[in-house]
């Protein structure tokens, strides 16, 4: 199996294409959320995420490929809806891998979101629901915050 390789093609030394490589990965680790201890030991994931709402509900929709609910934590306090998730590597018990790692790069993620609600939500009316890599979270609207209608007299 071939792994991607950076081919230098330059016969000359230029240490300003040393340098600006050098500060592309450190700009790159540091915007990717990327900790560097011997190794890479772990990034923060940055997903999508949709928020939408109608006149009964607000609905927060976050893409979490490969997690699963376990890994999946939800805390919504003061009005404040935070979701974390944390994925680690499992060593396969019994039926170990054969061969030589030559890259890794699942190891561990882990994904971090928080959103400032509306005080129009309801804190104590709210569900969640994974599904194919989707996390969809239904926040309900407190009743006098609805909308309604008025009859004229």
């Amino acid at each position: 199996m071939a792994l991607p390789t950076r081919v230098n093609r330059s016969m000359v030394w230029d240490p300003f294409m040393d340098t600006r490589r050098e500060l592309d990965t450190m700009l790159g680790r540091l915007f990717t959320g990327r900790i560097l201890n011997d190794g890479v030991k772990g990034a923060l994931a940055t997903y999508a995420v949709d928020v939408r709402e109608d006149t009964d509900h607000i609905y927060v929709e976050a893409e979490l490929p490969g997690y699963r609910k376990e890994d999946v934590d939800i805390t919504l306090e003061n009005q404040m809806l935070t979701i974390t998730a944390e994925r680690k590597h499992e060593q396969s018990k019994g039926d170990e891998k054969k061969g030589e790692t030559l890259l890794r790069e699942r190891s561990f993620n882990r994904y971090q979101r928080s959103f400032t609600l509306p005080p129009t939500v309801d804190e104590s009316k709210c569900d969640a629901k994974l599904a194919d890599g989707v996390l969809t979270i239904t926040l309900d609207k407190r009743e006098e915050s609805k909308p309604r209608k008025i009859t004229v007299q």
